[in-house]
């Protein structure tokens, strides 16, 4: 069966989409590919749904954005179930220690894109996120 990304994805991403229509996405994605497949990845397949996206840090002419989405997510996170993990420029947040943000030491530093992945919750679950640059309550 063909992948699909779950719908806490495809939300997300449309709700970024909407905000910043002239945004760059050459960094963006969601389905892992063949050095995604080697190592345990959200962006790989489990059964059909792939629960992680990445999103081109340029959200409008610069990268200066970036960082607040990032922040708004990791905030939005410690509410939405549907949010499993956040990685942007060389760190990361959680649930592990209450969605504060450490270094990220892995393969990818994510400087160019942000990545969110999500929990199963978030396979059928596609209600807008209430993150204030996406039209989310301040």
């Amino acid at each position: 069966m063909k992948p699909k990304l779950c719908a806490a994805g495809v939300q997300l991403r449309d709700q970024i989409d909407t905000w910043f229509p002239d945004r760059r996405t050459a960094s963006d994605g969601w389905l892992g590919d063949s050095r995604h497949s080697a190592r345990k990845s959200d962006h790989n397949p489990d059964g059909i749904w792939v629960r992680a996206i990445d999103i081109d840090s340029r959200l409008e002419s610069s990268e200066s954005l970036a960082p607040y989405l990032a922040d708004q997510i990791r905030i939005a996170a410690k509410s939405d179930t549907r949010i499993s993990y956040v990685i942007y420029n060389e760190r990361i947040c959680s649930k592990i220690l209450n969605w504060r943000w450490r270094k990220y030491k892995g393969i990818n530093p994510h400087k160019k894109h942000l990545h969110c992945s999500f929990t199963k919750l978030g396979d059928l679950d596609g209600k807008p996120f209430d993150i204030p640059l996406l039209g989310g309550k301040i």
